[in-house]
């Protein structure tokens, strides 16, 4: 092994040390927003919702609730994964599994980036 070649694996062996702290403050960081602050969060966010609602009046009814006026809304449908195991950010739709939701996310979330990234890494030059 030349000096040179030792010089570049010490310098890689460096930076990924130099890396290693950051990037773990970076995921425990993402896993406590996602796992703890999620539950702060409004249960009934106002903003696309209600803007799609103005005009119309949610009443319950014994089938659930229903719309009554002319709006936006009436027009919705629920999108392919609406049964899936995440969908509306809970987990099988219970109650309190918000942060549980956001930390499945935020696992898979780095699990497909470090893929991603791991195949498309510098390798050295044989």
């Amino acid at each position: 092994m030349t000096a040179k070649t030792r010089d570049t694996t010490k310098t890689r062996d460096t930076a990924k040390t130099r890396n290693l702290p950051f990037l773990l403050g970076f995921l425990l960081v993402a896993l406590v927003l996602a796992g703890a602050v999620s539950y702060l969060a409004d249960s009934n966010p106002d903003g696309l919702d209600h803007a799609t609602l103005k005009g119309c009046e949610v009443v319950e009814t014994a089938g659930g609730e229903q719309l009554q006026g002319s709006c936006i809304a009436q027009n919705a449908k629920d999108h392919q994964f609406a049964g899936s195991p995440l969908a509306d950010y809970a987990v099988d739709g219970g109650e309190n599994t918000t942060g549980l939701a956001g930390v499945i996310g935020v696992v898979v979330t780095v699990v497909v980036a470090g893929g991603f990234f791991w195949l498309l890494r510098r390798r050295p030059k044989a």
